[in-house]
């Protein structure tokens, strides 16, 4: 979750800067680029309707979504500059509560370790928690390394210095990527910790899973992290990561099914409780949550319509587009208390 040091590093940056004027007619939102794929495609079906004259949507100038990272989302809901937030962290329900805001999940995907390596198809380099906390603690700095050709016997594996990529803003992504390394390395716990834009060490930081994964694709030797469909779409080669069983697992559908098996999710917490520790044989282990947040009174009784209805679409009859992208869709029974949930939490839901 979003630890309480992060809350008042946000509502300082917020404090500090000037808020933004309201948004035109059209339907907007602003955050996570972890979620950026998915909510464009939803934001396509939803503008293509308005223009067929079909849609249960009344909001003119479609919808807008700009992907500024998932801090960036909720500094803009709280300046009530949107219609509301996508962040890969969800808030402290206390926050939730004090800043007059409903909070829900939409989708859960899984942030891919991608390594640009001459020879090495997806789905064959092994790494671990430790090994990769070294990589980016600037300790282990060159592919044949002993602590990864260790992970790796009989995979060939070059002679050449590992190009680091990160996140340079802050992301929802590099608060799970760092919850990975500080759970299975002491060191870059007490170095680094986990951060939505930790200090790093080494590398060289982007900001938007687009561009690390543009970076990487465009750098022999290089190793990043993104969100799992994007680097799917673009053919980046996909480490295996081992997980708290001591398998090493790729991010697919079943495995990130398998790591949200025990999630328990709780309409009166805000739903801020996310995925529990992934502990089944096949789970994947670094797994992503997007939440919405959004104010609980909007500027008029329309958009909050325009909100649920809108998430209404995307949770039921096109919950198909999620599973497309990688991502895996709310099961119908949790879609149904976030339904509920809208009910008693926004104005103007239905």
């Amino acid at each position: 979750m979003l630890r309480r040091s992060a809350s008042r590093l946000l509502l300082a940056m917020l404090a500090a800067m000037s808020v933004s004027p309201a948004w035109a007619d059209g339907f907007a939102g602003a955050g996570s680029t972890f979620a950026h794929p998915l909510l464009a495609r939803w934001g396509q079906v939803y503008t293509a309707l308005q223009g067929e004259g079909g849609s249960a949507f009344g909001a003119d100038g479609g919808f807008d979504y700009e992907p500024v990272g998932s801090m960036g989302g909720i500094m803009r809901v709280l300046q009530r500059a949107v219609d509301f937030g996508a962040t890969d962290v969800p808030m402290q329900p206390e926050e939730v509560e004090r800043h007059g805001l409903a909070q829900f999940p939409i989708a859960t995907g899984g942030v891919a370790v991608v390594a640009n390596l001459r020879g090495t198809p997806t789905g064959t380099l092994r790494l671990s928690a430790p090994v990769l906390a070294r990589i980016y603690l600037g300790e282990v700095t060159r592919w044949s390394d002993p602590a990864i050709t260790a992970l790796n016997p009989g995979l060939r594996l070059p002679e050449a210095p590992i190009a680091v990529v990160h996140r340079s803003d802050r992301s929802g992504t590099s608060w799970h990527f760092t919850t990975y390394l500080a759970a299975g390395s002491p060191e870059w716990q007490s170095r680094i910790g986990v951060e939505t834009l930790p200090r790093w060490p080494v590398g060289t930081g982007l900001r938007g899973n687009s561009a690390v994964a543009d970076r990487v694709q465009a750098t022999e030797n290089s190793i990043g992290y993104v969100e799992a469909g994007q680097a799917a779409q673009r053919g980046l080669p996909v480490a295996l990561l081992e997980n708290r069983a001591g398998r090493f697992v790729a991010p697919t559908l079943p495995t990130l099914r398998a790591a949200l098996a025990s999630t328990r999710w709780d309409p009166r917490r805000h739903f801020a409780q996310g995925a529990t520790d992934a502990t089944g044989e096949d789970a994947y282990p670094i797994t992503a949550t997007v939440f919405v947040v959004a104010p609980r009174q909007p500027g008029t009784a329309a958009r909050g319509r325009h909100l649920t209805e809108f998430f209404r679409m995307a949770l039921t009859e096109r919950a198909g587009d999620a599973t497309a992208l990688g991502f895996v869709p709310l099961p119908e029974a949790v879609a149904r208390e976030v339904s509920e949930y809208w009910r008693s939490s926004i104005s103007g839901a239905r």
